[in-house]
């Protein structure tokens, strides 16, 4: 045989795609969508399709942004707040409402998971709050707890229990049994199984529940600063919504989702570095 045909027979082999050249496509890919979102945005404002009352350009919520992020002409921000310090607010009241909501939810939902004559009493409640939009019963909230934090944060943290909840006992209940009998077998006590086999495997599905409650609680922050809201960013969108300021709408909605987005991005991180195993057992 050639040397020739002894090169073509030969299995071609195909050098793995840089790293680099990978995470860069992942960082354009969203650059990229971003771009051309504003470009349509910019189009549709300078087509005059709809009044700049409610499509304003870019550049005036750019501007927006400006103005309540800085003291300008002796005004200080919104309302007399900087944008920083609405979101500060925010921020404080979800990070409250979202500890207790999700601390009583995976508890609630390892106990659940583990006891099944209290899960059956339980899970129809648990459902039917789920099922709840805020705006049901926050107006109650305020009847009885007043207008100041107490019913905000009691409404971020009834938004976010459900979720970690019925996210927690899913997981409990889909431990492996095998593993678990394994474990018995070997003479660990109930306690000790559910540590060491049930709360390791539930821990993926479970931080999963606790991303969806975060994202439950913050998609309702909006309507817990509906009374008594400034400063904070849903009470600054409800109050420039009422004199139909649409770009400060908009820079409290954007600034809503990219905070959101930040957050979610963290919980990833933590879920990576806290359940290394996901995916892989």
């Amino acid at each position: 045989m050639s040397p020739a045909e002894s090169a073509a027979g030969a299995p071609t082999i195909v050098a793995p795609p840089s790293p680099w050249r990978a995470r860069l496509t992942k960082l354009a890919l969203p650059l990229a969508s971003v771009v051309v979102f504003l470009a349509v945005w910019q189009v549709v404002a300078w087509a005059g399709i709809w009044n700049q009352t409610f499509v304003p350009y870019p550049s005036t919520v750019w501007r927006a942004f400006i103005d309540v992020s800085t003291t300008h002409d002796g005004t200080r921000g919104y309302a007399g707040y900087l944008l920083i310090e609405h979101l500060y607010m925010t921020l404080r009241r979800v990070l409250a409402g979202v500890v207790i909501g999700v601390g009583v939810g995976v508890a609630l939902g390892l106990v659940m998971g583990s006891v099944g004559w209290l899960r059956s009493v339980l899970e129809p409640w648990l459902t039917f709050l789920r099922a709840l939009p805020p705006l049901a019963y926050f107006f109650l909230l305020v009847i009885w707890l007043g207008i100041d934090e107490a019913p905000k944060i009691t409404l971020l943290a009834l938004a976010a229990l459900p979720p970690a909840a019925v996210a927690t006992t899913a997981a409990v209940l889909a431990a492996p049994v095998g593993l678990q009998e394994a474990a018995r077998a070997l003479g660990a006590s109930r306690a000790q199984v559910i540590r060491d086999v049930v709360v390791p495997a539930a821990l993926p599905e479970t931080f999963t529940g606790i991303r969806l409650a975060v994202g439950m609680a913050y998609s309702s922050v909006v309507a817990a600063e509906l009374f008594n809201g400034i400063p904070g960013i849903g009470g600054l969108v409800k109050d420039a919504s009422n004199y139909n300021n649409t770009p400060v709408v908009l820079v409290g909605i954007f600034a809503i989702g990219i905070s959101g987005l930040v957050i979610d991005g963290a919980l990833r991180a933590a879920e990576r570095r806290a359940v290394p195993w996901r995916g892989k057992i």
